[in-house]
Parts: structure tokens; C-alpha cells; sequence
């Protein structure tokens, strides 16, 4: 990946998204054009993972939340599931020195009870050991499922009316948005700007709820091709749009 020393000279003068959200896509055809195994692809794809965390967080992003493995992925060959599983090990043994130097806080989501025993202990490992850390939040979604994340949510309410802990009268959006797993984020719960890579131009599953106003971007590179000229292109795309979330801003 060519990284310049002025990364940050072509960022526009408007406001950095609090909460970029990525779709990192296109691994294996990354690895295909090159006569690659697909696993190649998933490698540079892990550690264009730690470049983009590392600039994100030095520009103020202040929260990037990445697909890493959707609830659909697992229908994907054993050999490769098996592959995907070892990488959050991999990353954190790899990468946990720099994120604890440069503050930034792991968080995961998801149906984290379904992953293998290594996977959970190296996601588990690595929020204990930045639950302190006050920087970036990196927020990996690891077998994560919108419609099952909405789903879930809607049967936790389901079930406080049916104990009379709550009537239906009370329930809002802020009630559905308290049950989602982007709740612990608080008021950046809802990313700002997504970004999507490979070409692709849909949201396959991921965060259908909390992308309701999101600026969305889509690049044909490679999500191990998407370096930090590519970030600072899509900030500065996010940058000319005009946020009115329904309504009308006077300019």
C-alpha cells in the first residue's frame, strides 16, 4: 500500500464524520487478480485493517466500525471460515502494542457466543485490554446479522411488555435504538458516513437500522487497496454532501 508522508494534505476544511463505518470488500478478488489464494487476500486485508485504524484515529475520527464477518459468511468453505475465524488471533497478537500506544479502544459486536473459543478469547482479551483507552473506538462487527440484531431487539421489548415492565404505548425509536448493539456507542451510534469497497453498491445485512441517514460511498478498489488517499477522497465526498435528514437547511 503507497502511503505519503502528507496524507492528510488532500482532507477538505469541513467536519471529519465522527463514525465512519466500512464494508471492507473485495479480498479475494484482490488475491484472484494477483493468482492468489483467496486466504492472501483476507492477510493484506487484516493489516490494511491497522493502516486505516491508525490514520483514522490521528485525523479524529472517533469511531470506525468494520464488517469482518457477517452471520451469512459462514456458508463460506470450511478452509476459509476457518482462516477468517484465526485473523481477530492473529491481529490482536499482532497489532494489540500499537493500538494500546495510539489509544484506541476495541469494541465488538455481534453474535459473539457463536464463535469458536479462540476467536471469542482474542476479542474478549483485546476490549479488557483497551476498555481504558480513550481514543478511537474500533468497533469490529464479527458474526453480525442486521435483520437478526433487529429481530433480537424487537423480542427483548416483546418480552418487557409481556412482563409488564412496559406498555406498548412506550415504546419509541429510542427504545429500539437501546436494544440495538450499537447501543454501548451511545450518542455516535449511528455512523456518519459509510464506505463500501469492490464495486459493490449494497448494504448486505449491515446496519440497516443505524444507516438510515448515513452518507454512503462506494469505491470500485479493493479493500486492500483502500489506503488512506482513498479515506481522505471519501471524507471529502462526505464533505460536499448537505446532512437534512428529511428536512430543509437554509443556506
Amino acid at each position: 500500500m503507497s502511503t505519503k508522508n502528507n496524507d492528510n494534505q488532500n482532507i477538505g476544511h469541513g467536519k471529519i464524520p465522527n463514525h465512519i463505518a466500512i464494508i471492507m470488500d473485495g479480498n479475494g478478488r484482490w488475491a484472484k487478480k494477483r493468482l492468489l489464494p483467496r486466504i492472501a487476500g483476507h492477510k493484506a486485508g487484516m493489516n490494511n485493517v491497522k493502516k486505516i485504524t491508525s490514520y483514522a484515529n490521528k485525523i479524529g475520527v472517533k469511531v470506525l466500525t468494520l464488517y469482518a464477518f457477517s452471520t451469512e459468511n459462514w456458508k463460506r468453505p470450511t478452509d476459509e471460515v476457518d482462516y477468517l475465524m484465526h485473523l481477530p488471533v492473529n491481529f490482536f497478537d499482532q497489532f494489540m502494542p500499537d493500538l494500546i500506544a495510539e489509544n484506541v479502544k476495541v469494541q465488538v459486536m455481534g453474535f459473539t457466543d457463536e464463535l469458536p473459543s479462540y476467536t471469542l478469547n482474542a476479542v474478549t482479551r483485546a476490549q479488557e485490554q483497551t476498555k481504558n483507552n480513550t481514543g478511537l473506538i474500533l468497533n469490529f462487527a464479527l458474526n453480525y446479522g442486521s435483520r437478526r440484531e433487529i429481530v433480537q431487539a424487537t423480542k427483548a421489548i416483546a418480552l418487557s411488555v409481556k412482563q409488564g415492565e412496559l406498555n406498548v404505548d412506550q415504546i419509541t425509536e429510542a427504545t429500539l435504538q437501546g436494544h440495538l448493539m450499537t447501543h454501548k456507542l451511545s450518542e455516535l451510534a449511528d455512523p456518519d458516513l459509510l464506505i463500501r469497497t469492490s464495486g459493490e453498491e449494497r448494504l448486505s445485512n449491515f446496519l440497516l437500522w443505524q444507516l438510515a441517514y448515513s452518507e454512503m460511498v462506494f469505491t470500485d478498489e479493493y479493500w486492500p487497496d483502500f489506503d488512506t488517499t482513498s479515506l481522505n477522497r471519501a471524507i471529502n465526498e462526505y464533505q460536499k454532501r448537505h446532512r437534512r435528514y428529511g428536512g430543509l437547511v437554509e443556506k
